[in-house]
């Protein structure tokens, strides 16, 4: 009876109304959430009568159908706090829940997230105070990341970053610019062996020095341009490491650069890169000596030894001052020498259809049959966004929309209030003809 399908169509409509009221009221009790996407209510209609020019009309009523706009993305707020993280577009961070740490392994479900508030425990993993603990790949004491699987969470590990932990970065290359006196070669001059000490540092942090003695070899008449180079390392009680004969071009057109290098011990001298291949105590180091005509490197002019340029990297044993997030997801410490280590790397997850992801507390997400398999990208890489440190995802949810839906929904719902009222009159009527 088509008076019996109004009542029904009514009851619909209020029961469709109820349920966009909670996605709004949703809404704005999260309208400060960090994180918080909006959900929304979709109307469809449902229809009993469809025949053309039928006498009778059933009405069908409404039905109501929730949704998570995962893709809505909230403007970026900008924090104190440099692991505080959010991503600048597509993408999201790995976390899981710090109930699962003892248990990980592959077959742990993936949570995801687009922005937290990290910070370390007692035991320095890095989580966020609904104990959401972030998740990165480990990079390898030079500070790379392997290659790792994309499509399963092997290889992720939670990152753990110890605030007294310390650092040394061993030198590794060394530039020696140099300026030896042309007059220390001539006929008649003293032959004094000059003295230079260059400080590097060793596998633990150790300073040691490479003790460099640069003597002339003095001819009976005229210049000889040539000096005797002998390197030696304080780390191996001063054995020698490298014996080099020097010889220095006098002609007008390069003049005071090197003219030749001869090995008589140590590492082989490469004259393209103008490097001495050297091995010390605690392992290699390429010095920079210049190559031949080059000016930048060893020089022989005038009358006077001069240092003019020494460079090495590395540094000593440093404490841990900072963490930081970069664009591409490193996360990078520095120590109070300067010295910087990569500890891990974020990658950002992505799955074909977000709107399609379950939705968990606390902001977070879970892989189901509609969004599809996740894969792990490099942030910035693929279509996924940056990482930014320093910063906040803020709610998606625009108040004044809200409030403007729920006016509309509270009338909606008197309308439909008033259609039961109206098929209630319509009935007692009917009820009245018999009497």
């Amino acid at each position: 009876m088509t008076i019996s399908s109004a009542l029904s169509a009514g009851v619909a409509g209020l029961n469709a109304n109820a349920t966009r009221l909670a996605t709004i009221s949703d809404n704005i009790a999260n309208s400060g959430t960090y994180g918080y996407k909006r959900a929304a209510a979709e109307f469809d209609s449902m229809v009993i009568t469809n025949a053309r020019g039928a006498g009778v009309y059933s009405a069908g009523g409404v039905r109501a159908s929730t949704m998570r706009l995962i893709e809505e993305r909230g403007a970026l707020v900008g924090t104190a706090n440099a692991l505080d993280l959010a991503v600048a577009g597509r993408g999201m961070l790995p976390v899981v829940p710090e109930v699962s740490l003892g248990t990980m392994s592959g077959d742990t479900p993936l949570l995801m997230t687009t922005t937290g508030a990290f910070r370390t425990d007692a035991d320095g993993i890095l989580k966020t105070d609904s104990g959401m603990v972030l998740l990165g790949w480990p990079a390898d004491p030079d500070g790379t990341i392997p290659v790792l699987p994309r499509d399963t969470i092997t290889g992720l590990e939670p990152v753990v970053i110890n605030a007294n932990q310390t650092a040394g970065d061993p030198t590794e290359n060394m530039t020696l610019g140099v300026n030896l006196p042309a007059t220390g070669t001539e006929a008649g001059a003293a032959g004094t062996t000059l003295p230079l000490s260059v400080e590097y540092f060793g596998n633990l942090g150790t300073s040691e020095s490479l003790d460099i003695d640069f003597t002339p070899t003095v001819p009976a008449t005229g210049s000889s341009n040539e000096w005797t180079m002998v390197i030696r390392d304080s780390a191996s009680s001063g054995a020698i490491v490298g014996e080099y004969t020097l010889v220095f071009d006098d002609s007008r057109a390069a003049g005071g650069t090197l003219a030749s290098v001869t090995v008589v011990s140590g590492g082989a001298y490469d004259a393209a890169t103008g490097r001495l291949d050297l091995t010390v105590a605690g392992g290699p180091i390429s010095m920079a000596i210049g190559r031949l005509g080059d000016p930048n490197g060893l020089t022989q002019l005038s009358d006077e030894f001069a240092p003019v340029q020494i460079s090495k990297d590395g540094s000593p044993v440093g404490n841990l001052t900072t963490v930081e997030v970069d664009e591409s997801g490193y996360i990078t410490a520095t120590y109070d020498t300067g010295f910087t280590r990569r500890l891990y790397q974020i990658p950002l997850v992505d799955v074909p259809n977000p709107n399609g992801l379950l939705s968990l507390n606390n902001q977070t997400y879970q892989v189901s049959p509609d969004s599809g398999s996740f894969f792990l990208w490099d942030a910035g890489d693929g279509p996924t966004g940056a990482i930014e440190g320093y910063a906040r995802e803020g709610s998606t949810t625009d108040v004044a929309a809200e409030l403007t839906s729920l006016i509309q929904t509270q009338r909606a719902y008197s309308s439909n209030a008033k259609v039961i009222q109206t098929v209630d009159e319509m009935l007692q009527e009917t009820t009245n003809i018999k009497r």
